[in-house]
């Protein structure tokens, strides 16, 4: 979410303003390369918040009529486990665990983009002054960061390789590879489908991850530049108070965003699962 700007913060009008709020906070490492700072520390930092909430109603935990918190969390895991009933039917001893942990750590990372993306430099402002806050950087919603929606669908689709390893046999998946989806009898057959059984599975094994990480990164970066296109549109005072109705209602409507893309990449996810313990 965009507070109004006064005067595109770091000059530049609007452009210049967008443009220093997707700038992320940098580490060179390796020559060229660079690792983003800020969407580390906060996916971590989030990672773990998410972690010790489930961790501390799951404690306190009573067989009795429960409180409204634990009421809540028992909601959360219970719809989770539907779901993955409903898509996943093996041992889902480890599956409804990992949906869970995934829904509820994409939802904290989303919800990011509700608060105000100017507190950070407010706060360095405050602090160390005009000239600081104009050369510190700091993005705070982790899943409009390409890298971090990647790191978890290559995560996903190195779990995929896994358990279709794991299930089928090292030589039982390379073989699958060859020879699903167009079976062959005879052995000529069999050869000249191979190749283009193995171009199909290659595209679809690699699709599953470039599929899960875009969807996500591409929605959470489109909203947050929306809340910084609506708060750079309204940033005079005359314009104040309908930018802040704006403001509320894309808010309002970002929260399903939120809420539905952590959703679909955890069905996904138990889905991309489910389907490595089949057998073409």
């Amino acid at each position: 979410m965009g507070l109004v700007p006064e005067g595109g913060e770091g000059g530049g009008g609007l452009t210049g303003y967008i443009v220093h709020h997707l700038t992320h906070n940098t580490i060179t490492v390796a020559g060229d390369a660079g690792f983003h700072l800020d969407s580390w520390a906060i996916a971590l930092g989030l990672g773990l918040l998410a972690c010790l909430w489930l961790w501390l109603y799951a404690r306190k935990a009573t067989s009795g009529v429960p409180g409204k918190g634990q009421a809540f969390v028992e909601l959360v895991v219970e719809f989770v486990d539907s779901q993955v009933k409903d898509t996943f039917h093996g041992d889902r001893r480890f599956i409804a665990p990992l949906a869970l942990t995934i829904f509820v750590w994409v939802v904290f990372m989303n919800a990011m983009d509700l608060l105000p993306l100017d507190i950070p430099n407010a706060a360095v402002q405050a602090v160390a002054g005009e000239e600081a806050a104009h050369h510190t950087y700091f993005r705070w919603v982790p899943t409009a960061d390409v890298n971090t929606t990647f790191a978890l669908s290559i995560t996903v689709f190195l779990l995929i390789i896994f358990y279709s390893v794991k299930v089928k046999g090292g030589w039982g998946f390379i073989k699958e590879l060859f020879t699903a989806p167009f079976h062959a009898h005879g052995l000529f057959g069999k050869i000249v489908l191979a190749v283009p059984n193995l171009f199909l599975n290659l595209v679809e094994y690699l699709s599953k991850p470039v599929s899960l990480g875009m969807r996500l990164f591409g929605n959470m970066y489109a909203g947050e530049l929306v809340f910084m296109l609506i708060a750079g549109l309204f940033m005079s005072w005359v314009t104040f108070l309908p930018g802040v109705l704006f403001q509320s209602v894309w808010a309002i409507f970002h929260i399903l965003i939120i809420l539905l893309q952590a959703f679909i990449f955890m069905v996904l996810t138990v889905v991309y699962l489910a389907m490595a313990h089949e057998h073409h």
